[in-house]
């Protein structure tokens, strides 16, 4: 996704695949809701920036059949490699250092992958350059900012405690690079990368059992540095995570602004 040093929720560890899957489980409705009203059909080329996991990558092959061609890119692909197969090709690539691949694609496909990236202007360029005329670039990402807590109804010491963890995850996210307000502003820079029927909207979830399993993945990924950086200790993490199991918090993720615009003829 973006340099392995500076990335926070990397994919080298074993919580990444608990986090894959309950992004999956959250986003790839509303995902493939607007993949399908873009038109995204059998024969297509796609391109999915920073795959993460296999699931993006699995269902664009599914929509392209066998006359079409997904890439599915990432720095570290030990998650998405399950895809690879068939229409699906799975390949290492940085989108913020590397060259675009020499050829074009209907769709270009990105999912919380530029607020993380040192050169996010570049990333962009990139992708809005590997769209053939016609071809849509589809960015969807988190905008932390914008609703910053873990529980918003903040009724009590629990949900207190996950919003003081919440906020020492927002700084190490923006002591990398992260940042947290990006998913606003992707309509205009795309509208600035010359690309034409600009639109977004934004998606919200909370109070899901997968909430719930996307919060305690997340905590364990980062656990050590919460810990080690000060913003809880060993035990308000363990209390956390005990209280997530248990139920009732009513968790809210990130809102997710996804924004599409489309290549001129």
């Amino acid at each position: 996704m973006t340099d392995e040093h500076q990335y926070l929720l990397d994919n080298a560890r074993a919580a990444a695949g608990d986090r894959f899957a309950a992004l999956a489980a959250i986003f790839d409705p509303p995902t493939f809701r607007r993949i399908d009203a873009l038109g995204v059909t059998a024969g297509w080329r796609c391109w999915e920036v920073g795959a993460g996991g296999a699931s993006v990558p699995r269902r664009l092959g599914e929509r392209v059949g066998p006359g079409g061609r997904v890439l599915a890119t990432d720095i570290d692909v030990s998650w998405a490699r399950e895809a690879a197969g068939g229409v699906v090709e799975v390949r290492r690539h940085d989108i913020a250092r590397d060259e675009p691949p020499g050829e074009e694609f209907d769709l270009v496909h990105a999912r919380l992958v530029l607020l993380h990236v040192a050169d996010r202007d570049r990333a962009l360029r990139s992708m809005v350059a590997a769209l053939r005329p016609g071809g849509w670039l589809f960015v969807e990402d988190a905008d932390p900012a914008l609703q910053p807590l873990s529980s918003p109804d903040e009724h009590g010491p629990k949900e207190r405690l996950a919003n003081r963890i919440r906020t020492g995850f927002r700084a190490m996210l923006a002591e990398r690079g992260a940042d947290l307000a990006y998913g606003r502003r992707i309509p205009r820079l795309l509208r600035e990368a010359g690309l034409a029927e600009v639109a977004a909207e934004a998606y919200f979830p909370i109070a899901s059992r997968h909430c719930d399993l996307l919060e305690a993945a997340t905590i364990a990924h980062i656990r050590d540095g919460l810990v080690a950086a000060g913003h809880a200790t060993e035990e308000e993490v363990a209390r956390h995570l005990a209280n997530i199991a248990a139920g009732g918090m009513d968790l809210a993720t990130s809102p997710m602004v996804s924004a599409w615009g489309r290549r001129p003829w």
